[in-house]
């Protein structure tokens, strides 16, 4: 994998993973969250979750079909539409 500048974000997602994750009654933890995408043979733990909605981290395809299932939202709503 190639380096990119620090300071690029490398996802676009992320602030609204974190948004619905928060958001959601009651609110998912971060921990909460890599448990459930274990739960799906994902595995992504609380740091890769805290990179990922902070743009540090890119995501793969099937993480963030994952992510949104677990989050119960579709794909294209972690994508503002």
């Amino acid at each position: 994998m190639r380096k990119t500048k620090r300071g690029n974000a490398k996802n676009v997602i992320g602030n609204r993973i974190r948004k619905i994750r928060t958001a959601a009654k009651p609110p998912i933890s971060q921990e909460d969250l890599s448990g459930r995408l274990a739960a799906r043979g994902i595995t992504l733990d609380r740091s890769a979750i805290s990179r990922i909605e902070n743009q540090e981290r890119y995501l793969m395809d099937y993480e963030i079909v994952a992510i949104a299932k677990c989050l119960k939202v579709s794909v294209a709503s972690l994508f503002g539409e």
